[in-house]
């Protein structure tokens, strides 16, 4: 099932109208890039699909061969000694041929990078008048490596893809028929990788979905989220261990240091680097104290990886002795609906900035937490949810409630909020997964099928 992706899709058929070039599209493993590339493909003619292996450049050469044989771009098997000699000979042909490689970095896995590099540089460079050539691949570092200006390769590329996970609007599409409320909670576990959600079931309930396949370790989405970081990851145990300290939290860099007893010279810096670059944690500051270092924290920001380590990771052995269904009684019911609502903080960010983008809210300067710290009250903390306009900001109440918020918690909250001196408050907004008992005027109320109305944001 091909789901979302316009914007990839748009910008991928506009470089196939040019006459030829050359495209990187890049994202983690497992985020739909081959399936992204092979729909945009689907109707073109003259196209081939191949997979980079971990060999020499010839065997790779000789792999590519087999491919465009079988797709009889080749009229007949022809031996050539490099990439860039078969895309010579590409060039010379008639038509405009679509040629993909896909996971480039398995080329530098026994060779030379700067050799690999440098040989692409001069097929891109000599051998494309007719050709739309694709790379990529799942190695992140690796293949922002490409965009160095140091590299080879630095320039080359028109457009550049980095391929996320599906928001969590497009990754409903695959649990149409639940309600809000589950919607928000299969996404807070799964995420929105395509590969993972094509194995759940809507029919079942979010717990029996985690028991089948993230408590299974037979299962293809346990494996998959426990071999995540080995191939892109030099440092795998360190790596895991920022993870586990990260969990389902916001820790400072210092908490960081403290929690892995890592010296500090530097050493948690170099460790945190790739794992920021593949994205799959992120460095925030709320809105206001941008220039703070101290107030600046890191959270996992896949969501997958988060349920992961919060509950997984560490009780491995737990899992294997006591089963998936006790286990989940034991180490995951109790805190789910809590995991659940500060991923539901999060889609509610991605809620307005859907708006922002499509030109449907005007106005907001950035989007995300506000820290406050009340000296008169002697109190601090921060809003999760908060909107920056030019002089002000609107502050909203995210709630994951099995039922309507109440009328009087809505007036209790707004008093909590104006009780705090030295707010600039242009709005006070609530969002509840499950509506209101009663929508006071003077407030803006967000229910859940709003959040997840497709003709209201696109």
């Amino acid at each position: 099932m091909f789901i979302g992706r316009e914007k990839e899709l748009s910008e991928i058929r506009d470089f196939l109208k040019k006459d030829s070039g050359c495209i990187m599209i890049y994202g983690k493993r497992k985020v739909g890039k081959t399936t992204l590339i092979n729909h945009a493909l689907k109707d073109e003619k003259n196209t081939a699909y191949y997979e980079c292996i971990k060999d020499s450049l010839k065997v790779n050469v000789d792999g590519l061969v087999e491919i465009l044989l079988r797709v009889n771009i080749l009229p007949a098997r022809i031996e050539f000694a490099s990439f860039g000699e078969l895309f010579k000979y590409l060039n010379s042909l008639d038509g405009v041929y679509n040629i993909v490689i896909d996971e480039y970095p398995y080329l530098k896995a026994i060779n030379k990078a700067e050799t690999v590099d440098s040989v692409f540089q001069s097929v891109v460079d000599n051998s494309l008048s007719n050709i739309h050539l694709f790379i990529s691949g799942s190695h992140v570092s690796m293949m922002r490596d490409l965009l160095n200006e140091k590299n080879a390769l630095y320039g080359r590329f028109s457009p550049i893809i980095q391929l996320k996970e599906l928001n969590y609007i497009d990754a409903s599409e695959f649990y149409p028929e639940l309600s809000v409320y589950d919607k928000v909670a299969f996404y807070s576990v799964f995420g929105g990788s395509p590969f993972v959600n094509e194995f759940l079931d809507s029919k079942k309930s979010l717990k029996e979905n985690i028991i089948s396949t993230i408590l299974n370790p037979s299962h293809t989405v346990y494996n998959y989220i426990d071999n995540l970081l080995v191939s892109d990851f030099s440092n795998v145990s360190g790596a895991e261990r920022v993870f586990s300290a990260l969990k389902n939290g916001k820790k400072k860099y210092s908490e960081i240091e403290q929690t892995l007893r890592i010296e500090k010279n530097g050493a948690l810096s170099k460790l945190l680097k790739p794992i920021l670059n593949m994205g799959l944690i992120v460095k925030r500051f709320p809105i206001n104290r941008a220039d703070d270092k101290k107030k600046t924290y890191y959270e996992i920001n896949d969501n997958l990886l988060r349920f992961f380590y919060t509950y997984i990771y560490k009780n491995k052995s737990a899992l294997q002795i006591i089963g998936a269904e006790a286990f989940y009684e034991e180490y995951i019911s109790e805190s789910i609906i809590t995991f659940i609502s500060h991923r539901f903080e999060e889609i509610c960010r991605d809620y307005f900035s859907i708006l922002v983008k499509s030109g449907k809210l005007k106005g907001i300067r950035n989007i995300g937490t506000y820290y406050y710290d009340d000296s008169v009250n002697k109190t601090n903390g921060e809003f999760d949810v908060v909107l920056q306009r030019k002089d002000s900001y609107e502050f909203y109440e995210v709630k994951y409630y099995q039922a309507p918020m109440q009328a009087s918690e809505i007036k209790k909250e707004e008093a909590q909020i104006r009780s705090i001196h030295g707010l600039e408050i242009s709005k006070i907004g609530f969002i509840s997964v499950n509506g209101f008992e009663s929508t006071p005027k003077e407030y803006l109320c967000i229910n859940g099928s709003e959040i997840y109305s497709i003709q209201n944001l696109r």
